[in-house]
């Protein structure tokens, strides 16, 4: 039988609500948005609905946003006033989210259902930019607040199958999450690393890796919380062994080492 599997995303989600501004930051986020628009070339098909996996969303088990028609979370400060009126009025699916919860518990990640948070930047400002009608479902994903990246990797593979049901799952967040003039010095070396160990073959050795990110070149430099880190992971347990394609590495705003990647191709043949 031949049926296409969804490939598995890691993607940079930039600053605040850059997709709504012009000006500065914006125009620093060109290369990104560029990096974004392309996405939704590289499914087989229009996905049925999007799981999200939130750098800005710690939480006491991994929660799932289960409203019909979830809010917004405006996460972010010093932004022009008008960015906190925006809207992404992409509908919930409250099946989906359920269905989440049970994967994630069956193994052994706690889980739970959030009828009240809403969609957090993380969220909206990819899909603002890859999908700006809001008209496909999506679900967002917390990560579990003990920060283990062994459980997010877990996390990961307990959704995988959802990628055989024309599920997209993205993991945003940011190889690098910290600013100032020591990060172009930092972060290259650290992407590099994350660079080489994603185009690892070997699954085990990969996933060892990264479990054990902190030994990395300048990891706590680039990462002092690990919120932006962590949905790769989630990413990578997804991915099953897929290999990694980077689809986006620059210099954010021109200092920044910043990449995304795709885990898996546009189709696949799957046994019968």
């Amino acid at each position: 039988m031949t049926e296409t599997r969804m490939p598995a995303f890691f993607l940079c989600h930039g600053g605040g609500p850059w997709p709504w501004m012009q000006g500065p930051l914006r125009e620093g986020l060109r290369g990104l948005e560029r990096g974004l628009l392309a996405v939704p070339g590289q499914l087989p098909q229009r996905p049925d609905a999007i799981v999200v996996v939130s750098a800005h969303w710690e939480a006491r088990a991994f929660m799932v946003t289960s409203a019909a028609a979830p809010g917004m979370v405006y996460d972010y400060s010093g932004f022009p006033a008008e960015t906190y009126s925006i809207r992404y009025p992409s509908p919930g699916q409250p099946a989906l989210a359920a269905r989440i919860v049970d994967l994630l518990t069956a193994a052994g990640c706690p889980a739970a259902a959030d009828a009240q948070r809403g969609y957090d930047h993380s969220t909206y400002s990819l899909l603002q930019t890859m999908y700006p009608q809001a008209d496909i479902p999506v679900v967002q994903l917390s990560l579990h607040a003990g920060l283990d990246p062994a459980l997010h990797i877990r996390a990961g593979a307990a959704l995988a199958p959802l990628r055989e049901e024309n599920i997209l799952i993205i993991g945003s967040g940011m190889t690098c999450h910290e600013r100032g003039p020591e990060m172009a010095a930092y972060s290259g070396p650290f992407d590099d690393w994350v660079h080489r160990v994603l185009q690892d073959s070997d699954q085990q050795r990969r996933k060892d890796a990264l479990t054990h990110w902190e030994q990395a070149p300048y990891a706590r430099a680039v990462h002092p919380h690990e919120d932006h880190f962590l949905p790769l992971l989630v990413a990578v347990g997804a991915a099953r062994g897929d290999t990694a394609t980077a689809i986006y590495r620059e210099r954010l705003m021109g200092f920044i080492a910043s990449s995304s990647y795709r885990f898996g191709e546009a189709t696949r043949e799957l046994a019968a």
